[in-house]
């Protein structure tokens, strides 16, 4: 090839790279606005497209119009007018569901900065002649006016443009009232329904192709346990999460909880913690690391919870604050059976540098447990988070779902520098399978195996030190016992590997 041409490529192509590239959030020409609303945003590579038309679909219950009001909600707070034009719900309904996420509804109509339009057609209503969105479109073109909107949510325009009763009558609408938001400039948020009979799928399926962004929600039952999705089918000329993202409703709205990360961002490991029993602490080659994630492992009855309070006890004596997160027993239980080996929890908690948190795995889906657990680290700002067993996440739908829980919760705490302990339960039938059940070795730093063995006619237990990252530990196994005065470790010590 001859090399000016050559050259003459390099130049062009470059050119081109400066024209519509831009690393990470997508073209320059893409301008975008924040919603505002949690996690969203993340997935979103920074916001809706300004200026144009994102579809929410979904089917019932999946949040569409609370998404749709909390962008209108968000903007008025940061001072950004908006309207809200619905077809289906009433607006004292809508003042409702408002107050109930802290967001006054009449107070910000009364402050010019939203601007409720409604377009119900009453039940009892009597329909004769031709009838379109002419009507409301010159509604909106008057407020729009008025109060400078620069935001618009159209909600469930479906309900209103069925009457029609002709496809093509509807897309035609449609189209009018896409023209014209456009026209006007407004970023605009409209909610349909998704069908789910196969025969009505696609009777709206051609606003995937005319609007800039499309989000899908979804709510599912797995194991008779309900959870919600997020998804970004599209984004015209722009970069976003591709995956499913769990997502649920909080007091202040809506929380998405995303992976987005290519990177890994985890802070290093730090100095050594006492593990609060002093021979695991030789064993181990100085305890656990801070920021560190550790794995006890182990039958029933081995210990796992025996060693997760003393190391609990261990951080609050050096006035260190400690989330526990317990899937199987309550605070009284656990209480009662720590007190037969000389560990009493009360006054840490008394003390309010132990936290304890405790749930039915089953009560609620992955993402009212992550929204839960993810409040409470915000609230209350762990140095150290104890998970207490994460073998009972399965029952919050599924070993997947359980696996989607763990790996934001251990991601979260290794951004932020707060020392993971995990306690597992493995059945002596399946030694052999993953550690963690869940295939959460490759984020786990530290793993210690502990065992019920029978020797002699008696049930002997022992702990080994399977894996620790960046550490000399002992590769022997070591009898050990719970007693009275908490642990006795025995056997000697061998060889320590790295």
């Amino acid at each position: 090839m001859n090399p000016e041409n050559q050259k003459g490529r390099r130049i062009v192509m470059t050119a081109i790279t400066k024209n519509t590239g831009n690393s990470g959030s997508g073209p320059p020409g893409i301008p975008k606005i924040p919603t505002g609303i949690r996690g969203l945003d993340e997935v979103l590579n920074g916001g809706v497209p300004k200026g144009a038309m994102t579809l929410l679909s979904g089917g019932p219950g999946t949040g569409k119009t609370m998404l749709g009001l909390e962008f209108l909600a968000r903007g008025a707070m940061a001072g950004h007018p908006g309207i809200l034009l619905t077809f289906e719900e009433t607006e004292p309904a809508l003042k409702n569901y408002a107050a109930g996420f802290g967001w006054d509804l009449p107070e910000f109509e009364s402050k010019g900065l939203i601007a409720v339009v409604s377009a119900r057609i009453q039940p009892d209503a009597v329909l004769s002649g031709d009838f379109d969105l002419r009507g409301v479109i010159g509604i909106l073109r008057q407020k729009a006016d008025t109060m400078k909107a620069e935001r618009v949510v159209v909600d469930a325009p479906d309900v209103f443009l069925r009457l029609l009763g002709d496809i093509a009558k509807e897309r035609a609408e449609l189209h009018l009232l896409h023209e014209w938001l456009r026209e006007a400039g407004m970023t605009a948020l409209m909610t349909v329904k998704r069908r789910t009979d196969p025969s009505l799928a696609s009777h709206y399926d051609f606003l995937d192709y005319m609007a800039d962004c499309v989000i899908q929600l979804d709510q599912r039952v797995l194991e008779q346990v309900t959870t919600r999705r997020l998804r970004v089918i599209k984004y015209r000329g722009a970069a976003y999460g591709r995956n499913e993202y769990p997502f649920g409703f909080t007091d202040r709205g809506v929380w998405i909880i995303p992976v987005t990360q290519a990177s890994l961002r985890h802070a290093s490991l730090g100095e050594n913690l006492s593990t609060g029993v002093n021979q695991l602490d030789e064993i181990l080659g100085g305890g656990y690391r801070r920021n560190s994630c550790t794995l006890l492992t182990g039958n029933s009855g081995t210990g796992k919870t025996t060693f997760a309070c003393a190391f609990a006890l261990s951080m609050v004596s050096l006035d260190e604050r400690v989330l526990y997160l317990d899937f199987e027993e309550s605070w009284d239980a656990l209480v009662s059976c720590m007190l037969s080996t000389s560990l009493d929890l009360r006054p840490a908690r008394e003390s309010g540098k132990l936290k304890f948190i405790s749930h039915m795995p089953e009560s609620q889906g992955i993402e009212e447990h992550l929204i839960q657990a993810l409040r409470a680290i915000e609230a209350f700002e762990p140095h150290h988070l104890i998970i207490d067993a994460i073998s009972a996440c399965r029952r919050m739908g599924s070993e997947h779902a359980a696996f989607d829980f763990l790996i934001r919760i251990i991601d979260h705490c290794k951004q932020r520098g707060i020392t993971t302990l995990l306690t597992n339960l493995i059945s002596p039938m399946d030694p052999g399978r993953e550690i963690t059940g869940i295939d959460l070795s490759s984020v786990i730093d530290t793993v210690i195996v502990l065992r019920n063995v029978e020797k002699k006619g008696c049930f002997v237990r022992d702990l080994g030190v399977l894996k620790s990252r960046g550490r000399a530990h002992s590769s022997r196994i070591h009898e050990f016992r719970i007693t009275d005065n908490g642990f006795e470790i025995g056997g000697k010590e061998g060889d320590h590997v790295k």
